[in-house]
């Protein structure tokens, strides 16, 4: 069993719920302060808030850009990285066009991530989430190098909205894939045992609603 002070730093305290409450926010950034995990991830309506109750601390702002469809225009996502931007985020999750990689259009793939990660320029990381549950293998690994060569730091397996999360397999895959870039597994990871297995596949990064328990259950 991993100790907690090395598990803490690589979780994301996330709550993407489209009924969270700004005192369910707040009590999120409470946890991540109190475990100092690696960010807090919500919603960008609350990034604001966010980033006010996390300054000063070494817990980053993270938000979502097209989620959860990924089905934006491409405009629509470079205008949320800009709002994003301006109220705090340091790092993005977007969702790449999952329809035009069904339909083998990797051009518009690549193009629309590109954009992002142009407009996002030095002043965030951008995680791309390819929604591994919707993919064939050929198809992973296809947007796992689109989303390398468009110039992301991070691929990241799901949402946590389409039918599947994270699995070992993927991550894998992933990282064999793109051994250069890091990796986010999110998406149904619930207890500890499941956490370790992801960072052991190759994940840097987990994210993840149930970081409490997790923790609880590491101290046990």
């Amino acid at each position: 069993m991993i100790a907690l002070s090395t598990i803490a730093p690589f979780i994301e305290h996330t709550l993407l719920k489209p009924e969270a409450t700004q005192a369910a926010i707040s009590q999120l950034c409470e946890e991540a302060l109190q475990y100092s995990f690696a960010a807090v991830c919500v919603n960008p309506y609350y990034i604001s808030q966010v980033r006010n109750l996390l300054q000063g601390s070494t817990v980053r702002v993270c938000s979502v850009i097209g989620f959860p469809l990924g089905a934006n225009r491409t405009s629509s996502k470079v205008n949320e990285v800009i709002g994003a931007l301006a109220d705090g985020a340091t790092e993005l999750d977007m969702v790449m066009n999952i329809a035009a990689a069904k339909d083998g259009d990797w051009r518009t793939v690549e193009d629309d991530i590109a954009a992002v990660v142009k407009a996002a320029a030095s002043q965030a990381v951008v995680k791309v989430i390819i929604e591994t549950a919707l993919l064939s293998e050929q198809e992973k690994e296809l947007a796992c190098l689109v989303a390398q060569k468009a110039g992301a730091t991070y691929v990241k397996t799901s949402t946590g909205f389409a039918s599947g999360g994270a699995t070992v397999a993927d991550v894998a895959l992933m990282r064999q894939t793109v051994p250069q870039m890091r990796i986010k597994a999110s998406g149904g990871i619930r207890d500890l045992a499941a956490a370790i297995s992801l960072l052991q596949a190759g994940a840097n990064r987990l994210g993840l609603s149930a970081s409490v328990a997790l923790m609880q259950e590491e101290a046990r």
